[in-house]
């Protein structure tokens, strides 16, 4: 250490051995705390196990720090299209609904989800992951609508509407609730977790409340 000291005092005349003494010690580091954080964010495996080490995005609102795993990971990337259908089809409501309590669903599905999408790509970005999956559209997914299901939506007008929506908007909630119940089951981050449970409590909630609205309508 003393031979080291002496030669970083002399920076001008040995530049390049300091700099040579600099990729050994980055080189010894990365074979302690760094090689964990490369490896945070593929070592977990299909079979759900946590990552090594994954303290993935930056501190903020957004983040989801700690371990995590393939079901954290596959919940985000799956979850951000479903909810993006949900707004679009909240979205097709505006100029169509007719029924009050339905309105105000719609405008409680825009408030959830769109910061809930934007939590989970930032997740994604963090994690050093794709936001897709790379399964397509994501209509095999459940309780995503096709395509004939949101033409036929945006086809009806006032109470036609109001119907069509509470009924297909059931099958799409369900369809979230039981993906975030499998997070809630085999994910390992606790910020992912607890966003699926907000999702099973929310959209469950919602459930019964559209069933009622289909009952008088």
């Amino acid at each position: 250490m003393r031979a080291f000291t002496h030669r970083t005092t002399r920076k001008l005349a040995l530049a390049g051995a300091l700099a040579g003494a600099g990729l050994l010690l980055t080189a010894c580091g990365t074979d302690g705390g760094t090689s964990g954080t490369d490896h945070g964010g593929t070592s977990a495996t299909s079979s759900g196990t946590p990552s090594a080490t994954a303290s993935a995005p930056a501190a903020g609102a957004d983040s989801a720090p700690g371990d995590f795993n393939d079901a954290d990971v596959m919940f985000a990337q799956m979850m951000i299209p479903h909810h993006e259908q949900a707004l679009e089809m909240a979205e097709l409501a505006d100029g169509r609904a007719e029924d009050p309590e339905v309105k105000k669903l719609v405008a409680a599905i825009e408030q959830a989800q769109d910061p809930e999408i934007r939590k989970m790509k930032a997740w994604l970005k963090g994690w050093g992951k794709p936001e897709s999956a790379g399964h397509g559209s994501g209509h095999g997914m459940s309780g995503m609508m096709s395509d004939q299901d949101m033409k036929d939506l945006a086809a009806t007008q006032g109470k036609a509407f109001d119907r069509k929506f509470a009924e297909l908007m059931i099958a799409h909630h369900d369809g979230a609730v039981a993906m975030a119940k499998d997070e809630q089951e085999d994910g390992a981050n606790a910020t992912a977790r607890k966003l699926a449970d907000d999702v099973v409590r929310t959209q469950s909630a919602e459930v019964d409340q559209l069933r009622k609205i289909l009952d008088r309508l």
